[in-house]
């Protein structure tokens, strides 16, 4: 067989093929063997047919020699072969080959040089799966859900523990992982149900994104790493002699095809989203996405949004009667909800779920009791009275605090209370003497009612440390009364000691509350060396 090829190859002029024969139509590795792995009947060995037809018709490689469809067509079409079928061979071959080359639209030719693919698979069979693969897989994922997302997004485990907020989230598993069902799942389902080792408020809160088994995603990515070390080298002059003019200048189309084809299969692999739900075995609603594709016109987050909408589980908004006929029973005969409590069934899977409860319910709650529908109070005194009632009237949503002793009231539990809370005015009435009696001479003269003076106007402040124990009815006690002044202005002060490992991770759950409360921009969290 050596023998035959030498003496083919001396008769067509070029005894460099020998390289591109045994790469890619004639030897034991060769790419077409590999693609004839799968061919039988009337199309066994096709694509080696096809590439020693190439190889004939193309002379060789000669200058302006090239084998075209209809030449193949002709050389290999037989009864029982479709003339597609020795297209799609070709086609098929001219991708996997490093030397059989495409020109024009539809001709084929084999070359002693290499393309620039042989590069590619070259500099991909060195990548290095922990610093080249797997750390462009995660920013390349977080890139895509970051993109034009509504709601707050996290990485696992890279910032376990998650925190606890009352407002939906999205979490990122690392592509590394994948939904399997078995280890993963019961990981989802310990964070889900605990903040390391005290229980969560909110578990309804996460929404977990779970990429699907396999290697597409990685495939991807190493095709992507291969084209821009590729890209690198040319532009450094590495690998600019041997190659063909038009491979060089088409790397940056490859670039940019292998980038949107490794953010396609981020859309297409994170089809798993997994929510706690109580009434599901194992405790976790899982839903398929189905495979998804990179558009401008819609984002992963609003994609996810969607399908937890078309399933039910979301919701924009709530109304009266939503809340009304979920009324908790332990609550029913008080007719008190405490704000706190309602909150939290939005996202502890009680109730449907919302993007963002603090918003929704202060937008709601303050419709609801300007319609009679429900009463809002705070600070109870004992025996169904409050401190402060509202009930057919307008509030703002500053009195909506979902705090200790603020709560809300049904309807008749409302009007009832707020008959109760009225308060009593005295009217100063002026005694007459009685009829018929006379004033004595000795007695007081009357005097002149005297005119209101002015109204003074003073500025009441309250400063000093107050305990631990005593900082919840600080809020609930003393803010109330202030707001019967005008100008409120409260300003806060915290500061403790800890060590330097500890105070790291505070620092973090502090900026994460303060951007869950809507409070980054008013409060600042600084760290210095204790003295």
């Amino acid at each position: 067989m050596s023998e035959f090829r030498s003496e083919v190859l001396k008769q067509l002029g070029e005894t460099r093929l020998s390289t591109a024969i045994e790469t890619d139509i004639a030897g034991e590795r060769s790419h077409a063997k590999v693609l004839d792995v799968d061919a039988k009947g009337s199309l066994r060995e096709i694509h080696r047919r096809v590439g020693t037809a190439i190889l004939f018709e193309s002379s060789g490689g000669q200058r302006d020699k090239v084998a075209h469809l209809p030449e193949l067509r002709f050389a290999l079409g037989k009864p029982d072969i479709e003339t597609t079928s020795i297209d799609t061979a070709a086609i098929a071959l001219e991708r996997k080959a490093f030397f059989l080359q495409k020109v024009g639209s539809d001709g084929f030719k084999v070359y002693h040089k290499a393309k620039i693919d042989k590069a590619v698979h070259d500099r991909r069979a060195s990548l290095d799966d922990e610093t080249d693969i797997k750390p462009v897989m995660r920013n390349l994922a977080e890139e895509e859900f970051r993109r034009g997302a509504s709601l707050p997004l996290v990485r696992f485990p890279e910032d376990e523990p998650i925190q606890d907020s009352p407002r939906l989230t999205l979490v990122l598993v690392d592509p590394v992982l994948e939904w399997n069902g078995g280890d993963l799942r019961q990981r989802i389902v310990e964070v889900t149900k605990n903040r390391g080792k005290s229980s969560r408020l909110y578990p309804g809160s996460l929404v977990w994104c779970v990429r699907k088994t396999g290697r597409d995603l990685k495939d991807k990515i190493e095709l992507l790493q291969a084209w821009r070390r590729v890209q690198r080298d040319v532009i450094d002059g590495v690998l600019g002699p041997d190659f063909e003019k038009a491979d060089r200048q088409e790397i940056a189309v490859k670039v940019n095809e292998a980038e949107e084809a490794a953010r396609d299969e981020v859309w297409a692999g994170y089809r798993w989203v997994i929510l706690d739900n109580a009434q599901e075995p194992g405790g976790l609603r899982v839903i398929d996405l189905g495979a998804g594709h990179a558009s401008g016109s819609e984002t992963l987050c609003s994609r996810i949004l969607s399908a937890l909408k078309a399933e039910g589980l979301l919701n924009d908004s709530v109304g009266a009667g939503y809340i009304d006929r979920n009324w908790p029973p332990a609550f029913k005969e008080s007719g008190a909800w405490p704000l706190a409590s309602l909150r939290q069934s939005f996202l502890n899977g009680a109730l449907t779920r919302l993007v963002d409860p603090d918003a929704v319910l202060r937008r709601k709650i303050v419709e609801f009791v300007q319609n009679g529908d429900f009463g809002l109070a705070s600070g109870p005194k004992g025996e169904g009275t409050y401190e402060r009632l509202w009930f057919q009237e307008p509030i703002t949503p500053d009195e909506v605090a979902f705090e200790p002793g603020v709560v809300l009231l049904k309807k008749h539990t409302a009007a009832l209370g707020k008959r109760s809370n009225a308060p009593t005015t005295l009217a100063a009435v002026e005694s007459e003497p009685p009829a018929g009696a006379t004033p004595t001479s000795g007695g007081p003269k009357s005097q002149p009612p005297k005119l209101p003076s002015a109204p003074q106007t003073v500025r009441l402040r309250v400063s000093g440390n107050v305990p631990p124990e005593q900082w919840n009815r600080l809020g609930t006690k003393i803010l109330p009364k202030l707001r019967l002044g005008r100008d409120l202005q409260i300003c806060v002060e915290f500061s403790i000691t800890a060590e330097s490992g500890v105070s790291q991770e505070i620092r973090s759950e502090l900026r994460q509350i303060l951007d869950d409360l809507s409070l980054t921009g008013a409060l600042r969290v600084e760290c210095s060396s204790a003295t």
